[in-house]
């Protein structure tokens, strides 16, 4: 699932209004809390702590709009802890939305 443009970008833009410096620390925030819970999922061997991280993406996603990584968080916390394909995903969508 790749990133789009769109509904997260205007989330930001909304937060920071004509802050340029505060959209760009705004969206590192946002990358480096994406970064956190996905170091989680990585590290996670008990449904418990998966669930907790794959829970935190989830409303980091929804609070700023993300809705391919929402879409992608909601299929993580059905799967088995550890679930490669679905880290894999996530860690695709973040480096697309970093390098955008």
């Amino acid at each position: 699932m790749a990133y789009e443009a769109g509904a997260l970008d205007a989330t930001l833009a909304a937060a920071a209004g004509e802050d340029g410096a505060l959209f760009l620390e705004l969206r590192q925030a946002f990358i480096e809390s994406c970064a956190r819970q996905l170091d989680l999922l990585r590290r996670s061997r008990c449904d418990g702590n998966w669930r907790m991280a794959a829970l935190r993406l989830k409303g980091l996603a929804a609070s700023f709009h993300a809705d391919a990584l929402l879409e992608l968080a909601e299929e993580t916390i059905d799967a088995a802890p550890g679930e490669p394909t679905v880290i894999r995903r996530i860690q695709t969508w973040l480096d697309e939305f970093s390098a955008a």
